[in-house]
């Protein structure tokens, strides 16, 4: 392929003109292709096409590689589109993730040669067998799809659309097109689908956010640059389209998977960075509502796997994305551990083929009679978890008990202290905690949330709430999850001048903050919030503690290693807030103030799921 060097014109909702350039220094330079049979060990022939070109409805082309059974007919399509570069394989890019979903699913290339495997995709080795047609799409600007890499924008959500369109009207498509994949992959399922495409049937984004603005750029108002730093570093920029530098290697060819290189001023004018944007749009305005999906215009059929053990990323837009979604075919399914291993698990990829064989390709296997719910039944007292059925979100006999802060004894209970007290902390140094230790076995799960009492030495705080539990020896009890391998019970955020409230979508149990206006705070002068805390689910049991901490940054255990730069087991992963423009000092290092009792009641809401019902 042959590109003329020329100039872009993007235009962003909410921001100034942004030009955009792409050329090809290499004019000789051929985007590789590759026609190639595969048989499966399953037996069954599998025709795999390398960069197969997609003209979207400005002209512009991306490309895909597809996977088709070479016995001629029409099947359905299954389809992912991402940034990760579908020609960087998962055991070269993402070696340390390969190493953990192995220990996780040691028989997982049992069934496939893996040689396919792209991480965050599904492999297609485990469909084409089954009748399935399997498409990994390079997003504009990522691998071999030349152009302006703009990630989870609008316009991004219009070239899926329009590939959806493309590959239902393939001669070996049925028309019908479903899509599959983790975070990424799931987050642009939600976009989409709001989009309404004529020949998407079915979705399953597995642990994807729906909210952009409040699960992925600013936690309860407070940016979360490092998670972003982090991912756009390591994972978007070896993947940019002209990126000659990577260390991925295509592995038809042994050349970068990223096209024809371009120099180091046209890759940074090719691209936007979602940290700069963040800088640029704290608040959620007309630029953050263009990207967040409309959930409420999704009428497609569609199973939502949300993580248990994702306290900062890959769970609250699955259970949002099931509750706002109008489709009335809708299922949610909720497990724990990291991402990779339950997507991957055999029990994961029977779920997968369930939902699609019924939606895609029309069989009767009783799918409709699958609960609307399912869950796992985390019991840190059992060795072995179960999953139960339950049939809607929240859980419809839940019962949400306050459990009030006595800051005079830093305790939790069920009664309004008579007296009031209050308790300070030093924003970034320490934390108020307080405690409840329980008598009898107990269940909560659901969305919960902290309804405070606040004041300020300086203009403005972040509290960074956070649930521990201990169980009866004084050990923490903590979750494998897709964000730490030591995540805490929950965690929710919020930034004081955000406390304004959407007062007809609030929920006792959920508060819905607009992120429209800063609303600074007079010093020492009490104001109540409501912090929203991320669903969770837990059994207790006698002399399990359970404490609410409270404080003026992330949520971070001490260091396990002697280095000290370990942030596996710290309890927030990389999902920390810490940028020095978006907390300037002193403002956000101040003391704040805790109150509690009397005319100042501040409380904890649980939702408890009553035993034996």
């Amino acid at each position: 392929m042959k590109l003329s060097g020329r100039v872009l014109l993007a235009v962003v909702a909410g921001t100034s003109l942004a030009f955009a350039a792409y050329a090809a220094p290499q004019s000789n330079y051929s985007i590789p292709r590759a026609h190639e049979e595969v048989v499966l060990k399953s037996g069954a022939t599998m025709i795999y096409d390398q960069n197969v070109a997609v003209t979207l409805r400005d002209g512009h082309v991306v490309y895909a590689n597809v996977f088709r059974p070479k016995q001629a007919g029409t099947y359905p399509v299954i389809m992912a589109q991402g940034s990760y570069g579908k020609d960087a394989t998962f055991q070269e890019a993402y070696a340390s993730g390969w190493t953990q979903l192995l220990k996780a699913n040691p028989n997982i290339c049992a069934q496939s040669s893996c040689r396919f495997m792209r991480w965050e995709h599904t492999d297609p080795e485990r469909w084409v067998g089954d009748g399935y047609v399997v498409i990994a799409l390079d997003v504009r600007g990522a691998g071999y799809s030349p152009g302006y890499l703009d990630l989870v924008s609008a316009r991004e959500a219009r070239d899926f659309y329009d590939a959806i369109e493309w590959a239902a009207a393939q001669p070996w498509s049925n028309g019908k097109v479903g899509l599959l994949g983790i975070s990424y992959m799931a987050i642009n399922q939600w976009q989409v689908a709001a989009l309404q495409s004529p020949h998407l049937a079915a979705i399953i984004p597995w642990e994807g956010a729906s909210d952009l603005y409040r699960e992925a750029l600013f936690h309860g108002g407070i940016e979360s640059n490092v998670f972003l730093q982090l991912w756009f570093k390591s994972q978007i920029l070896p993947n940019q389209n002209g990126n000659a530098a990577t260390a991925y290697k295509d592995p038809g060819t042994g050349r970068p998977p990223t096209g024809a290189a371009l120099s180091d001023d046209l890759l940074k004018a090719n691209r936007r960075n979602l940290i700069d944007s963040a800088h640029a749009h704290p608040l959620l305005d007309g630029y953050n509502q263009e990207i967040n999906a409309d959930l409420s215009r999704i009428r497609t059929p569609l199973l939502s796997a949300g993580n248990l053990s994702a306290p900062s990323l890959h769970g609250r837009g699955n259970y949002e994305g099931f509750v706002q979604a109008s489709s009335t075919e809708k299922w949610l399914f909720l497990h724990t551990g990291t991402h990779d291993d339950s997507f991957y698990s055999d029990e994961g990829i029977a779920l997968q083929h369930k939902f699609f064989d019924h939606y895609l390709k029309g069989i009767d296997n009783k799918w409709e009679k699958t609960a609307r719910v399912s869950l796992v039944e985390r019991d840190p007292a059992r060795a072995t978890w179960t999953t139960r059925s339950e049939e809607g979100w929240p859980l419809a006999r839940t019962r949400y008990v306050n459990y009030h802060l006595d800051a005079q004894n830093r305790s939790l209970g069920t009664e309004v202290p008579k007296g009031e007290a209050s308790v300070t902390f030093n924003a970034g140094k320490t934390a108020a905690t307080f405690d409840m230790v329980f008598d009898r076995t107990m269940e909560f799960t659901g969305p919960l949330a902290a309804h405070l009492w606040v004041a300020s030495s300086t203009a403005d705080a972040d509290l960074f709430v956070t649930l521990q539990l201990f169980d009866e020896k004084g050990r923490e009890v903590t979750f494998l999850g897709a964000s730490d391998t030591a995540s805490p019970l929950a965690q929710g955020w919020l930034r004081a001048s955000r406390r304004k409230l959407d007062v007809q979508r609030s929920k006792p149990y959920q508060p819905w903050h607009t992120h429209d206006e800063v609303q600074k705070l007079k010093p020492d002068e009490f104001y109540p919030v409501d912090v929203e805390i991320w669903p969770t689910s837990i059994v207790v049991h006698p002399g399990y503690k359970l404490t609410l901490r409270i404080e003026g940054a992330d949520f971070q255990r001490p260091p396990s290693n002697p280095d000290g730069k370990s942030i596996g087991r710290r309890g927030s992963g990389v999902f920390l807030h810490d940028d020095p423009a978006d907390r300037p000092n002193p403002e956000f290092s101040g003391v704040t103030t805790i109150a509690s009792g009397g005319a100042r009641d501040s409380f904890l809401v649980l939702p408890t799921i009553p035993r034996g019902e």
